[in-house]
């Protein structure tokens, strides 16, 4: 990762420039670190580059800004990066966390963070899922796969900071869950939109996270359950965040499958995987910061 001093040095494009360009055309997309400074990725300075080019070759910068690749795999990136995921489950399945690695170090290279998370691991982790349903990976090959991808976006949290701006989410496992990966892609990808999200880990007890969400002075509360088998204990316990006033998320596999269940338990759907999970928390969140909200503390939504 490379700071805006470090990009600048190497491309010779201002920080304040860079800054214009992320405003405008959406990219590059550098993640914050946690004091909020901007960290630029290999995929990044190619983007940089890229756009160079074209206005060296006398194209406009709104044009250019257009033929600059999308962040999202296009039509002819999208095989490759299905290839990419296939690779990643036959490296997890065969136990070699060294061509898994390898092939998630060329997904970065490649693709943004957030279309890792989505087009390489995901697909990687639920075929795991299926495959063991239909017995063909022994469950010791999947938890081994998922303590390797806990690891990775474990990883790639640190990298993100908490931040020190805007809004502050707690999320946490429902009681009785254990799956954990899918909610830290959600944390991760709203540190990287400036959100301080806060990952308190699995199984948690909603009198405990509440308490600590009060403590935290959180604006918003981020639940996720995977099964049935955290439902009950989640309706039992449930009051004690809806006691909290302000908006409490539910996701994971289960309101995945039935999303009418968060209304029922008081709070809202967050959506069907992190990038949508992400930008709905966003969207409720987003309005009280410009209209200056008053709070305890001087929490913003950062501009830059």
């Amino acid at each position: 990762m490379f700071t805006p001093s470090e990009v600048e040095a190497r491309t010779g494009v201002p920080a304040a420039t860079l800054r214009q360009w992320e405003r405008r055309y959406g990219f590059p997309a550098p993640v914050r670190n946690a004091s909020g400074y901007r960290l630029y990725s290999p995929r990044d300075l190619a983007q940089i580059g890229e756009m160079l080019g074209h206005l060296r070759a006398g194209v406009p910068a709104s044009r250019a800004a257009q033929l600059i690749r999308p962040a999202g795999p296009g039509p002819s990136q999208a095989a490759p990066v299905a290839a990419l995921a296939g690779a990643l489950l036959q490296a997890l399945v065969a136990s070699d966390p060294v061509r898994a690695a390898a092939l998630l170090s060329e997904a970065h290279a490649r693709l943004s963070v957030e279309d890792v998370l989505l087009n390489v691991m995901a697909p990687a982790l639920t075929e795991l899922g299926h495959g063991h349903a239909r017995g063909e990976i022994l469950i010791a090959q999947v938890q081994q796969a998922g303590v390797f991808l806990r690891g990775r976006v474990a990883a790639l949290l640190e990298l993100a900071g908490r931040g020190t701006f805007g809004p502050g989410v707690v999320a946490a496992c429902a009681p009785g869950e254990q799956h954990e990966i899918g909610l830290m892609m959600v944390v991760l990808t709203l540190r990287r939109q400036g959100v301080r999200a806060e990952y308190l880990g699995a199984n948690m007890p909603l009198g405990d996270l509440a308490l600590y969400a009060q403590r935290r002075q959180a604006d918003a509360v981020l639940l996720a359950l995977s099964g049935e088998w955290a439902l009950e204990a989640t309706r039992a316990q449930s009051a004690a965040l809806t006691a909290l006033a302000v908006p409490i998320f539910y996701g994971g596999a289960l309101l995945n499958a039935s999303p009418e269940l968060a209304p029922a338990l008081g709070g809202l759907y967050a959506g069907p995987d992190a990038r949508e999970a992400a930008a709905t928390i966003i969207r409720q969140l987003r309005p009280a910061y410009r209209k200056g909200r008053e709070r305890p503390h001087p929490a913003r939504w950062p501009e830059e």
